[in-house]
Formats: C-alpha cells, structure tokens, sequence
C-alpha cells in the first residue's frame, strides 16, 4: 500500500520527538531537511528541519508542551493552551507552527494540528495546507492505529493522482505526474510570487523522482484509468469527456465546490455534477481544476502566514521572512547565470 512508502524509522528524528509529549496521532518530518533538495535549499546538513505533531486533544497537548518547552512559544503562551488551541483551529490553515528551536542540536521548526481538522483536509482539501505536504515524500516517525486517519492519508494521496491527471496531456512521464502533484499545493500560493524559489517544485522533484515512484507506485497500478508502462516511466490516461467526469466526480469535495463556484454563471445555480459534466466536456478542463486548486491554496497560505506573526513573534518572522527572500533571490540567480 502506497502509505506504507511513508514510513520511516529515524533514530534521530526519534531522539527530537522524545522531547515533546508523547500523545501523538501522527508525527512527519518534511521539506530539505529529510529529502535532498537541488538549488536553494541543497545543504542538507545545515537546513531547518520541519516537523508536524498531530493530535486528538491540541489543548492537553499544548498545556503539556507549555510545561516541557515553555520558551519554544511566542507572547501567546501567556494566554494559556486553550487560546493558543483557538488560535491553532480557527485561524490560517488550522496548524500552529512554533519555528526557530534548537532541539538535541538541530535547528527544527514544528506545527501542531488537530487529528480531526487533518483527516478533514486529507479528504475534501479545505486549506490543502498539511495535506499538501502529505503528497510529497515525508518521514513518517509515529502514527497510531487511527484507521480513518490512515484511510484519509492513502485518499489524499489518491485524490492528488486524479487531479494531476486532469492537468496532463494523454501521454506524459512519471516525472511531469510528480512535477504536477507536487505543484498542487502550490497553485496560487501567494509565497511562489514573493518568498519562495520559483523553481521550488523542480527542485523537490527531480532528486526524489525514487521516492515519489514508492509513494505512488501501487495507486498507479491499480488505477484502471491510466496504462502505467513502468520500465520507460510512462503512463497513458483517458482524456475522454467520460473519463475526465469519471476523474471530476471522485475529487474531493471544496475543490469541486471552488470549480462549480467558477463554471456557474450568476442566478443559474446548478448543481454540482451539472456543472463537473459542463467542465468535463471543455478544452480547458484542466485550467479550470487548476483555478479550482488557486482559489483553495490563495487565500489558506495568506491566512497562515499572517497567523505566523502571532505564533511565531514578530522577530522570527521577520527572520524567517528574510532567509525565504534568501533562497528566492539565490534561485533567481542560478537561472539567470
């Protein structure tokens, strides 16, 4: 099963966890730290490591945390963990990330979300915000028996293979499926236009291709809407009206709302699949989904950000501001060079 490719068993990042409390539904690391990256964020030994913590009870987690690594927190820790738990849920994406700690000499930066606000995400892609980091390769270091946690991370995966598919062409390669899956939670990322390398997902991909073979190998396989030729990493999908409603309908269910909000004209108020047939039928289909992705990741990456500030300090963020501004102004450089 796809999801067994997530896993991991890192001492090191084992050692990392063992100083947070334990009450854990699902720990990952992420991002250049655990993956070879090209570009910008190549030195591996040297990068931030990223960390999300999840967890049924984020108020008991964060009293706990409080008492354990009071200083890891910004002026919020006064409030207490209940505001700091409204903050984390109503707030941005629905993650509270503590950035800039030093833990058994690394340099780490964690968030903590809510197990059901995640299980939500993974299956209908309301912020597409931690979700989207789920369809990228990811250590898996801790997760628990949660079966729906479980069952929504392999239909996240899914659900990026379809909405890939709705983007490319008849005939493409393993890695334009891989470049176009980890471009989703990206799409309309205000940080892509000011903040972020803009060849980010190049970077992410083209060292990883082995990893994203493992993550979506078996999906692949067993999808009876794409010929996978495996020895010469090329796949082949129906790019038939039928087969892209097929591939509309199964969508999670914000992105198909965001697609309807843009396909129906003023006053006509047609249902949802009226509008999936109309979208399925239309040269631009994979625009439109493309659109649909936009108008989810817009404006949860803007929230997040600006919820940054608070979770973080302002001087971190500030620092954490310049050192993406950083990697940007470097990637520009190596492709104007």
């Amino acid at each position: 099963m796809a999801l067994q490719a997530l896993q991991s068993s890192g001492v090191a990042f084992r050692r990392i966890l063992s100083h947070f409390p334990e009450e854990l539904s699902l720990a990952f690391a992420y991002g250049s730290g655990v993956y070879r990256q090209v570009g910008p964020s190549a030195d591996q030994k040297n990068a931030m490591l990223d960390f999300v913590f999840t967890v049924d009870d984020p108020v008991a987690w964060h009293s706990k945390n409080l008492k354990k690594n009071w200083n890891h927190y910004s002026f919020l820790k006064v409030l207490g963990p209940k505001i700091i738990t409204t903050v984390q849920n109503d707030y941005g994406a629905g993650v509270y990330y503590n950035p800039f700690i030093m833990c058994d000499g690394r340099l780490i930066k964690y968030g903590v979300i809510s197990t059901n606000i995640l299980i939500d995400d993974l299956l209908n892609w309301n912020n597409l915000y931690i979700a989207g980091r789920l369809q990228k390769p990811v250590k898996i270091i801790a997760m628990n028996e949660n079966i729906a946690l479980r069952s929504a991370l392999d239909k996240n995966l899914r659900s990026a293979v379809t909405t890939a598919f709705l983007m490319l062409p008849e005939s493409f390669s393993e890695e334009d499926l891989f470049i176009e899956i980890a471009g989703l939670s990206y799409s309309g990322d205000f940080r892509m236009v000011f903040g972020e390398d803009k060849t980010k997902v190049l970077n992410i991909v083209k060292p990883n291709i082995a990893h994203f073979r493992e993550l979506y190998g078996s999906i692949l396989q067993d999808n009876p809407q794409v010929v996978y030729k495996i020895q010469q990493g090329r796949l082949e999908i129906d790019k038939s009206p039928e087969g892209q409603f097929t591939q509309l309908m199964t969508l999670p269910k914000t992105l198909q709302r965001q697609i309807n909000h843009i396909m129906d004209p003023p006053g006509k108020n047609r249902d949802v699949e009226e509008t999936l047939l109309q979208v399925a039928h239309d040269p631009d289909c994979g625009e439109v989904v493309r659109l649909g992705l936009s108008a989810i990741v817009r404006p949860s990456s803007m929230k997040q950000s600006t919820k940054g500030i608070f979770t973080a300090g302002m001087k971190k963020s500030v620092v954490y501001s310049s050192l993406k501004l950083h990697k940007m102004w470097k990637g520009w450089l190596r492709k104007t060079s």
